[in-house]
């Protein structure tokens, strides 16, 4: 039997076999696709999720291929700059294409040794109280303990499961393409940047020899949003929006998105759980879906191997739900928000002006940087220091940096007293004695996933907190 069958090899579930590979836990990944896609979907990473990056040893190869951008007008393309001293070692966004990310994440995951079976798509599954029986459309069945579907918003495991997935459905729709125009590349950005000061649903980026990523306004809402557009619809759109088809000709792929935000009713089912855009589909705006679905994955890994290796304490795996789901409720409202700010009708456009004049106050603007960002999420630990619940950024230590010490995905006490000790959970959580100039609390306990469980230097209280998060002592 295999511990946790994942559908679905995009970055959900690509980052969730790695989280679960760290841990001993035996993976497979079934992906219908038989090559990865080519495509650009998404364009890069917030800063939560680069501290995943960061906190798992990856961050130097995701550096290597991406560029650094500022932080500024994230929030429905409205121009202000980046709030100062924002709380994180990576006050920068990540261009990285998305291609690249799975190939990253890919190459991760099979040196942790999980498996990645290509051209496998999973059509039907039972469950039963020892596990999930899988079959895939070839007549295939396996069988897991486990299984998690990160199978993109139209997921089969969700649909398979009879999870509700209610929500609002597309009211505008954007083509995305990859094309070639014959227009010289000034004159597409003179054309682009006039257009952009009242449509900021369109754009044309150059991506390399003489390729543009193009986004521009559908016309309407088709019935099939499977159906592709044609390159002619494109530059009839074009031409509507711009006045001009900028001679885009030679398509590398057309697609199609809507504004639609929907989100799934139940995170778990028995043994079987939904993740990223199986579980919340929302509109593109702000750039938060692949990273939302990467935290959804670095939340649940370390709670998944927990249960599947035995030690998890009642409740874990519960927390992935009531965490995560809140945080994607917020996502799918600040969307749907900025898609509203984002209309050319004579309304939203004045609530923008509003919106771009509150976003003055420094205040204000870090609120919704820090919300599109994630580094503002606080989970729910109950009452006591402002920092519990919320991740840990990345401080300097004497002897290092704090997130060089979580390459391991295990919990950690980060102690400046040299007085306490994790006896019992060694196992689990590692006890670093080391300061921080940064941090003005005697100690720290940090879940594998970063989020800080516990503020404190009295010994008796870490001992009552510790099993809440690692189970009961051993020895």
């Amino acid at each position: 039997m295999i511990d946790v069958i994942v559908a679905g090899a995009g970055p959900t579930g690509l980052m969730l076999a790695c989280e679960l590979r760290l841990h001993g836990v035996q993976v497979l990944v079934l992906e219908k696709e038989t090559e990865p896609a080519a495509y650009v979907r998404a364009l890069g990473l917030h800063v939560r999720s680069i501290e995943v990056m960061d906190q798992r040893g990856l961050l130097d190869r995701f550096l290597e291929h991406g560029r650094k951008y500022p932080l500024g007008s994230f929030f429905a393309g409205i121009d202000k700059p980046s709030p100062e001293r924002l709380d994180t070692a990576h006050g920068y966004v990540l261009g990285i294409p998305q291609p690249t990310t799975d190939r990253l994440l890919a190459e991760r995951a099979a040196e942790l040794g999980a498996e990645i079976r290509r051209g496998s798509e999973l059509t039907g599954l039972d469950q039963d109280e020892r596990g999930v029986t899988v079959e895939l459309a070839d007549g295939t069945r396996l069988r897991s303990r486990y299984l998690v579907g990160c199978d993109g918003g139209r997921s089969t495991v969700r649909r398979l499961v009879g999870v509700g997935f209610p929500g609002e459905p597309a009211t505008v729709e954007t083509l995305l393409g990859e094309m070639a125009a014959t227009m010289p590349a000034d004159e597409v950005a003179a054309v682009v940047a006039e257009v952009r000061q009242t449509q900021k649903r369109f754009g044309l980026g150059p991506i390399g020899d003489g390729v543009y990523r193009v986004v521009v306004p559908a016309e309407g809402v088709v019935e099939d949003r499977t159906t592709a557009p044609t390159l002619d619809e494109f530059r009839q759109q074009l031409r509507a929006i711009a006045g001009t088809d900028f001679g885009v000709h030679s398509p590398r792929w057309l697609s199609r998105f809507g504004d639609a935000t929907r989100q799934a009713e139940r995170y778990q089912v028995g043994r079987v759980l939904l993740a990223g855009d199986a579980a919340h589909i929302h509109p593109p705006t702000g750039g938060q879906g692949l990273n939302l679905g990467v935290q959804d994955a670095f939340n649940l890994g370390w709670k998944l191997a927990a249960e599947v290796n035995g030690w998890a304490p009642e409740g874990l795996l519960d927390s992935y739900h009531t965490e995560r789901h809140p945080v994607a409720a917020d996502v799918l409202n600040n969307t749907r928000a900025q898609m509203t700010l984002m209309s050319t009708e004579p309304g939203p456009q004045a609530v923008r002006r509003l919106i771009s004049e509150l976003m003055d106050f420094e205040q204000v603007n870090r609120h919704l940087i820090e919300k599109i960002t994630a580094i503002g999420i606080r989970y729910d630990f109950g009452g006591g220091h402002e920092l519990l619940g919320r991740r840990l950024r990345d401080v300097e230590l004497k002897r290092g940096r704090l997130y060089g010490l979580m390459h391991a995905g295990r919990g950690l006490l980060l102690d400046q007293t040299g007085r306490l000790s994790v006896d019992g959970w060694a196992d689990l959580v590692d006890h670093v004695v080391d300061v921080s100039e940064e941090l003005d609390v005697p100690a720290v306990l940090l879940r594998p996933d970063g989020h800080v469980a516990w503020v404190g230097d009295d010994q008796q209280e870490l001992l009552d907190r510790l099993p809440r998060w690692f189970g009961a002592p051993i020895g």
